[in-house]
């Protein structure tokens, strides 16, 4: 049995697998999404979702961006408040699969003190800063990781260095009748990331300690999506690619990395494709769509920053009709993109279908096996 079930989280990413048997089922955890989404829909969906005893096999973070981590935040202080207070824990988590930012772009911590350095300087009238992606989520992932720590949660276990790339995956990690397979970060993608952040704080960290609200506001531009955990998870004959808020030619790179594509040329057809970056056209090409084929896309996102992108609608459904396949778009809200979707490129023409999860219902379930 392999499932996907979609939380609503609005314009963030929270994914539940399930896999195993009916008779016995098993889940994992995908990102939480953002401030809220555990109390209006998570925390609902895992208690309808999972049967007593309630058991999470790992609980899985992405990367350090606040619509991904800010979900498994809450569940875990709701945890760590059960146990202190005795009560009986809503659920069991057996261990979180998390790259925090010193572990992946800064083991040094040069520049987590650099940042911290140059918002600290920006002085009390500037306070805004610290409310910045890029501070926050580098703070919030390191929350995260304390409280696993705190809880007695093993972290990465089976991975050199604490760190999980493709270079130090290995093979397929186990659960039950489910293979997860890392296809992304790769060490080299965490370092050329590393370099960048370098680059912009070398650019940018005199504007930032002086206070100048642009270069504030911009600097979440240099958050790590790009270091996302991708997975393939494969079970009973059915996969799924999760490419977190990763981009296409990273996805490629770490799938011949892994063996799955050939190093030049090749393809490679998947049942699911959870869309990069909610469908962002700046993480995703057309090309791509004809390189990694799906039956069903999904895309988390209720059109803040545009997302899913209409342009990437687009080339998903122009690839699919050259190609000859019929596919299925799954959206957790209906857009403007959506809506002009439909309207410009019929489904009937282009042979495609979409679902869009219904506003009275907290996830949305794609059955596979």
């Amino acid at each position: 049995m392999l499932k996907l079930h979609v939380v609503q989280a609005e314009f963030g990413d929270s994914l539940v697998l399930e896999f195993g048997t009916t008779a016995s089922p098993r889940f994992i955890l995908i990102d939480g999404g953002p401030p809220f989404t555990f109390e209006r829909s998570l925390h609902e969906s895992l208690k309808t979702l999972l049967p007593a005893p309630r058991v999470l096999e790992a609980v899985v973070l992405s990367h350090v961006d606040e619509d991904h981590i800010a979900g498994l935040l809450d569940l875990l202080a709701e945890l760590r408040r059960q146990a202190a207070n005795g009560e009986t824990p809503t659920l069991t988590v057996k261990e979180l699969l998390h790259n925090s930012f010193s572990r992946t772009l800064d083991p040094g911590g040069g520049l987590q003190s650099r940042l911290r350095d140059a918002l600290r300087a920006a002085g009390a009238a500037q306070q805004m800063a610290l409310a910045s992606e890029a501070a926050l989520g580098i703070g919030e992932g390191n929350s995260l990781r304390l409280a696993a720590l705190t809880m007695q949660l093993p972290i990465n276990s089976g991975f050199a260095n604490d760190l999980i790339t493709v270079d130090t995956a290995g093979a397929a990690r186990a659960f039950d009748n489910l293979a997860l397979q890392v296809v992304g970060p790769t060490q080299e993608n965490l370092d050329a990331l590393a370099a960048e952040w370098e680059a912009w704080l070398d650019a940018h960290e005199d504007a930032v300690a002086g206070g100048d609200p642009f270069a504030m506001a911009n600097s979440d531009r240099s958050i790590p999506n790009l270091s996302s955990i991708m997975l393939l998870a494969q079970a009973d004959g059915k996969t799924i690619l999760l490419t977190g808020d990763g981009r296409s030619d990273h996805l490629l790179s770490g799938l011949r990395r892994a063996g799955l594509l050939p190093q030049t040329g090749g393809s490679l057809h998947v049942d699911v494709l959870k869309l990069p970056h909610h469908g962002s056209n700046r993480n995703i090409t057309k090309t791509f769509f004809k390189t990694v084929t799906a039956d069903s896309y999904v895309a988390s996102a209720n059109g803040k920053d545009d997302n899913p992108d209409l342009t990437t609608l687009i080339w998903l459904v122009e690839a699919a009709k050259d190609q000859g396949r019929q596919v299925a778009i799954v959206v957790t809200n209906r857009t403007l993109s959506t809506d002009k979707l439909l309207e410009e490129y019929p489904a009937n023409t282009f042979g495609y279908t979409l679902k869009v999860l219904p506003q009275n219902q907290r996830f949305l379930t794609i059955s596979l096996a």
